[in-house]
């Protein structure tokens, strides 16, 4: 089985969006597939929290590790060593 990426999960939770938004399941199928959409949008939202903490942690210039709230980097570039 291929290793579950944000991306895959986004794409399918498209699909299932989709499918879900034709009517023509039934309502176990539409069930099995919401079951599945509720999955996929808590293992994106864990993803996506874990990147943000990751971009969170900053080195500053002298190389020790700061902790920048993501807030902050509105410009995308404060914090960061030159």
């Amino acid at each position: 089985m291929a290793k579950r990426t944000f991306e895959n999960g986004l794409s399918k939770l498209e699909q299932i969006t989709e499918e879900l938004e034709t009517g023509d399941l039934s309502l176990e199928k539409s069930l099995k597939k919401f079951d599945e959409g509720i999955s996929l949008v808590q293992f994106c939202n864990k993803t996506l929290t874990d990147a943000r903490a990751k971009v969170e942690l900053l080195l500053d210039q002298q190389g020790e590790m700061k902790k920048i709230p993501f807030e902050e980097l509105d410009d995308g570039d404060q914090g960061l060593p030159e």
